[in-house]
């Protein structure tokens, strides 16, 4: 058991100083492309004209870098995407779906014997102990003919009535 732990701690050690020069070496790596790549700006001597003519050309520079991200995010997030519904798939086919935990209700005495009864036999109950409702009839307006009713209230005799009626 001691030999063990002496083991460990020693390839617990090992593991650290290469995750240490693994760090280091990318670091020095990183360092090397970024000069690589964009070379230090040589700034002086160089007219108001020519810095201009530097900053749009490096906006420009931006620009592109920033199109190419976006597009690469949109890629990798589609991908995810896919990636998720085909595990999702892979579930399914196999039977293996994740069921959700389900929350334990508590029910109460009526509720339960209602559960274990026959439910034609509350139908019966249910409509047995209904109230009968007797409906008012609505006083309907009696219909006349309407050409007679335009006929009695043209011009201003029947402009008079209907004011009059209004009072």
């Amino acid at each position: 058991v001691k030999f063990n732990s002496n083991f460990r701690s020693k390839l617990l050690k090992k593991a650290e100083s290469l995750l240490v020069k693994e760090k280091e070496q990318k670091e020095v790596e990183r360092e090397h492309t970024l000069r690589e790549r964009a070379p230090p700006l040589n700034l002086s001597g160089l007219s108001v004209q020519e810095l201009k003519e530097l900053c749009r050309d490096l906006h420009h520079k931006i620009d592109i870098v920033d199109e190419a991200r976006y597009d690469l995010n949109i890629k990798v997030a589609r991908n995810d995407a896919e990636i998720l519904s085909l595990t999702q798939k892979i579930y399914e086919l196999k039977g293996k779906m994740k069921r959700p935990n389900l929350r334990r209700v508590k029910k109460s005495a009526d509720a339960m014997l209602g559960a274990l009864t026959d439910t034609r036999v509350m139908k019966a109950d249910f409509k047995a102990n209904l109230k009968t409702v007797k409906k008012e009839e609505e006083k309907k307006e009696e219909v006349t003919d309407w050409r007679k009713n335009v006929e009695a209230m043209s011009g201003m005799e029947g402009r008079k009535k209907l004011f009059n009626a209004g009072q």
